[in-house]
């Protein structure tokens, strides 16, 4: 089972792919991950990508995509991976599917996670953190407790930038401009399934687990 997720930020990605590798035994790879741990052991490929990583510039594709090939040699990936954040571009769609290509296998799936935008600003937007005990809020769903009624001291609630409305909306733009050329080039290989992201945890695993069970019945 190989897998790839796609889905805009805030739509509950992470939680829904850890559910997938765990029922379906496959292992999640995240190119950040793969990337940190190649710097922090100073690998050959890791040496190569902190040199543009501190310079300020972005680490090419192409070492990526190497990072990547090393990583599928592990044995913990023989039952398959589920890719999240990766690839985000067509270049590297296609980079990707060549990679696969020579070694004799394929993308099975793609989900698209499709939560409104709307959605996804209220969602984020009305997140709140606690700087005291670290706990997450929201003001709708799970409203912060006033400071003096906190039963762990002192609240002391902020908002981080990056869930301000203007900086969701921009996230949600790079998203969708990145996305949607990526999602057309997946449908041409007819491997995108839609998933309806509203709703509980449960319902929105329940419509996952049902796209699996028919590509894989």
């Amino acid at each position: 089972m190989k897998l790839v997720f796609i889905g805009p930020p805030g739509a509950g990605k992470g939680t829904q792919a850890e559910r997938i590798c765990a029922d379906n035994s496959i292992k999640q790879l995240s190119t950040g991950d793969i990337l940190r741990h190649n710097v922090k052991i100073e690998s050959k490929l890791g040496v190569g990508a902190k040199e543009y990583m501190t310079s300020g510039r972005l680490v090419p594709d192409e070492l990526i995509i190497e990072m990547i090939k090393e990583e599928l040699k592990s044995l913990e990936y023989a039952n398959g991976f589920l890719l999240d954040g990766f690839p985000r571009t067509i270049p590297q769609a296609q980079a990707f599917d060549e990679l696969l290509k020579k070694l004799n296998t394929k993308i099975d799936l793609v989900l698209l996670l499709d939560v409104p935008d709307e959605e996804i600003i209220s969602r984020l937007s009305g997140r709140r953190i606690c700087r005291t005990c670290n706990r997450v809020f929201h003001i709708s769903f799970n409203p912060p407790p006033d400071p003096k009624d906190c039963d762990r001291g002192i609240c002391d609630i902020y908002q981080r930038d990056d869930d301000k409305e203007e900086t969701v909306r921009h996230r949600l733009d790079v998203y969708h401009n990145q996305t949607k050329p990526l999602v057309d080039y997946y449908k041409s290989q007819n491997l995108v399934a839609y998933i309806d992201g509203i709703g509980s945890l449960d319902e929105v695993y329940d419509r996952i687990k049902s796209n699996l069970q028919h590509k894989f019945k």
